[in-house]
Formats: structure tokens, sequence, C-alpha cells
């Protein structure tokens, strides 16, 4: 991936803000009392996100910000019928390539992304075949997470 300026390549970085928002899914109590709310479920998710997200370093990618001050919201389920929380979180970083990005917006919690730098990319042929490639190894890498999880319920 090239970024052009007129007829001029500046860059091969791109910079985005990403909003992720976190789903607060309580579980029963063990006992009849000590459970926690969706809100705070959903706080402590963020929260343990955030840091993981900072803390660990990933390659091609530089964390410029996270912002873990947006409001908590809810929601109806409509599977289940009862009201859920939601806890955003907004993280701006630069990245080597586009490629690179498709780990953060092929999630779950992935909500909106807005590209901040730059105003127009070039992709190559190679370039876009890369980035399709790379979008369906994420694919296959979250259904099988998914079918993990399913079961082990």
């Amino acid at each position: 991936m090239r970024i052009k300026v007129g007829d001029e390549i500046i860059s091969n970085r791109i910079k985005i803000r990403i909003r992720l928002d976190y789903k607060g899914e309580t579980k029963p109590p063990r006992f009849f009392f000590g459970g926690k709310t969706t809100d705070k479920v959903a706080q402590e998710l963020r929260e343990q996100k955030a840091a993981l997200i900072r803390n660990i370093p990933v390659q091609g990618i530089n964390i410029e910000d996270i912002n873990c001050n947006m409001e908590i919201y809810h929601v109806t389920d409509e599977l289940e019928r009862e009201e859920v929380a939601f806890a955003p979180i907004v993280i701006t970083l630069s990245a080597d390539s586009i490629e690179d990005v498709i780990r953060f917006i092929m999630r779950e919690e992935f909500r909106k992304i807005e590209i901040i730098e730059p105003d127009n990319v070039v992709f190559s042929r190679q370039d876009l075949e890369r980035f399709l490639v790379k979008i369906n190894e994420e694919m296959d890498s979250n259904k099988q997470l998914w079918e993990k999880k399913s079961t082990n319920r």
C-alpha cells in the first residue's frame, strides 16, 4: 500500500481510530448474592481489554491513544430478552499497512472505523490480494475460535 498526495508517495503508514464496544454479560451468581451487574462486567472487561491492547505489542501497530471514558450504554438483547450493557473504547493507532488493522476490525466488538490519515490510498494489485488473503485468514481464525467456544459450553 502506498499513500499518495498528488503525484508524490509520502508514506506507507495509515492512522485510524477504531471503536470497540465490549458487552457486559453476567453469569448467574453461585450463591444468592454477589452477582455483578452488567455495567460492572462491561466496565471491567473494557479495562482488561484496554490494558491488553496497551501492554501487548503488535507488530506493525503503534497504539497512540486509548479512550475508555465513554459512557456505558444499554440495549435489550433480542434473544435473551434482557438488558445488556456495552462499554465503548476508542483506539487511535498507526499501522504499517492496512493488513495490520484487520485484527482490530474483524472482532465481534468492532463498531466503527475512521481513517484519519491519509486522505487517499492507492492499492496495487498485490496489495489488494494480500489484503483479501489476510481477511480470509482472520475470518478462519475467528471461526475456529467460535467453534472452540461453542463446544466448551
